[in-house]
């Protein structure tokens, strides 16, 4: 009687003409755990089936990960933890519901089953149901046409609200979204060099070389095709294709006198740029990135000296125990064979020099890794090197809970944690392909482990954008990530800068004085 009375006033109230519009409304019915509800169809964009997400590291319990949708940054969330209900399997039928919330959220499922109208005089208060779902999160209740079951109305913006509650205040005072943060932190980092230089080294024929990162463009796995060129210079593999570009393809076995050996599973392209040239290098394997100080490299002795000057230095890293050849990128690039396989690809180079005049402030590099198969990225310019993971990890008195152990690096002691641990993800037994990126962190050096190194990569900003604020912690830590929409790939971006919380920041900078 009650319901019937309110629903007369409203109907007192209500001008003539637009009652005919109030009386119906629209609603998407769905299912879990065989309970009915429904979502109003003002806020529901569409209706899609379960995409492959990205899991997000410090992210709510609920959520399942980001997504890609059509370029846009979609967070999928489980309906069924947000309601407090158990897990189950996906199936054929589970379907992500798209809703509108000031962004877009994909929540998760069971099943969808019709679009309906629904009477007002149907819509019950959702005090009066009896469902095990907690009513704050109920916007109503349709009662059926013979009154026997109910639909609950779920209330998404109270659900999304709670379930990101911490994102508020925290996303709003965040370093996120801001260019010009973001321009001053790498250049910082950049600024802590020093008198260092930084070689990624790489192996040929069981020796180790280096050459000097700032020229170089990216690393890729060698590609499936090589287009050969009839006429080319011996030292030409041929033409690859690198994001819809020609790129001209050089063997430095060959260009350095060294046994030719077929590429592998384990070879890489060192793609190289010098002004606008760009050349991709194929050697053996890159084992890590390098800082080795500028004491430490030398003139190459005129006796040993060869060719043309591409290897003019040598450094002498573990007091002479361990020996890297420095290419030199410019000697490189003079070299015939370069310069003729550069005229290869001229006409998409070219294109390519327009391409990038018209954005030559707009291009980042990144050092992309991964944690339990997911991408991560980090500006080349936070990391000072990449080694491998020694046998064994020295404890340190009085070091912070987090720090896994300290190693010597050329004299100097460097902390290592564990970037699992830091991202809340599950701990992983010692492994090979692992490996140690050193991070320099408002002038304290630290290393992080991490899964695997992967490559160097080149992107445009126009691909990078804010992720969505999911948690506080996930905010400061993962502000931004990489959307690479056509190729189907998202990397999460971290900002080394909170990789290590102020108290343990200030424990490490002790430890290190005291172990000067």
């Amino acid at each position: 009687m009650a319901q019937k009375a309110r629903t007369r006033q409203r109907r007192e109230d209500t001008p003539a003409g637009a009652e005919k519009s109030l009386a119906v409304r629209q609603f998407v019915r769905f299912a879990i755990e065989g309970q009915s509800f429904a979502a109003d169809m003002a806020v529901v964009r569409e209706i899609i089936r379960l995409p492959e997400v990205v899991r997000v590291p410090l992210a709510p319990p609920a959520l399942d990960g980001i997504a890609n949708l059509r370029g846009d940054v979609l967070p999928i969330v489980s309906l069924r933890q947000m309601l407090g209900l158990a897990e189950r399997p996906r199936d054929e039928a589970s379907r992500a519901m798209v809703v509108q919330l000031g962004q877009p959220l994909g929540f998760v499922v069971d099943r969808v089953s019709s679009v309906a109208s629904i009477a007002e005089e149907r819509i019950e208060p959702a005090g009066e149901s009896q469902s095990v779902i907690d009513s704050r999160f109920l916007a109503g209740m349709i009662r059926d046409a013979d009154g026997r079951g109910i639909t609950l109305i779920v209330d998404f913006a109270r659900l999304a609200a709670e379930a990101f509650a911490e994102t508020g205040a925290a996303a709003q005072t965040s370093l996120r979204g801001s260019a010009g943060v973001a321009e001053r932190s790498i250049a910082r980092a950049e600024g802590e060099i020093g008198d260092e230089t930084r070689l990624v080294s790489f192996q040929l024929d069981g020796q180790e070389y280096g050459i000097a990162i700032a020229d170089v463009r990216e690393i890729v796995h060698s590609p499936e095709t090589i287009v050969a060129v009839p006429g080319a210079e011996p030292h030409v593999l041929g033409l690859m294709t690198l994001r819809n570009r020609l790129l001209p393809l050089v063997d430095l076995r060959s260009l350095l006198g060294l046994p030719l050996r077929p590429l592998d599973e384990k070879s890489r392209i060192v793609v190289l740029k010098i002004g606008e040239e760009s050349v991709g290098l194929a050697v053996d394997t890159v084992t890590e990135v390098l800082g080795v100080p500028r004491a430490v490299i030398e003139p190459l002795p005129s006796l040993l000296a060869r060719g043309r000057g591409e290897i003019a230095q040598v450094c002498r890293l573990d007091e002479g125990r361990r020996l890297v050849s420095v290419v030199d990128s410019k000697a490189l690039f003079a070299h015939p064979a370069i310069q003729a396989a550069g005229q290869l690809g001229e006409e998409e180079a070219a294109a390519e020099q327009a391409e990038t005049a018209a954005a030559a402030d707009d291009q980042g590099q990144l050092i992309v890794f991964r944690l339990e198969n997911q991408e991560f990225g980090v500006p080349i310019a936070y990391v000072r090197e990449i080694v491998r993971v020694p046998e064994q990890l020295f404890r340190v008195p009085r070091a912070p809970k987090a720090v896994e152990g300290v190693i010597n690096l050329r004299g100097a002691v460097l902390p290592v944690l564990d970037l699992r641990t830091r991202l809340g993800l599950a701990r992983l037994d010692a492994q090979e392909r692992q490996r140690i990126m050193v991070f320099q962190i408002d002038g304290v050096r630290t290393g992080f482990i991490v899964d695997h190194v992967t490559e160097v990569l080149q992107v445009g900003t126009e691909a990078i954008e804010e992720a969505p604020a999911l948690s506080a912690a996930q905010d400061r830590l993962l502000p931004r990530l990489v959307n690479m929409a056509a190729r189907g790939r998202m990397l999460q971006l971290i900002d080394p800068c909170h990789l290590i919380d102020p108290a343990d920041r200030a424990q490490l900078t002790d430890l290190l004085d005291e172990a000067a």
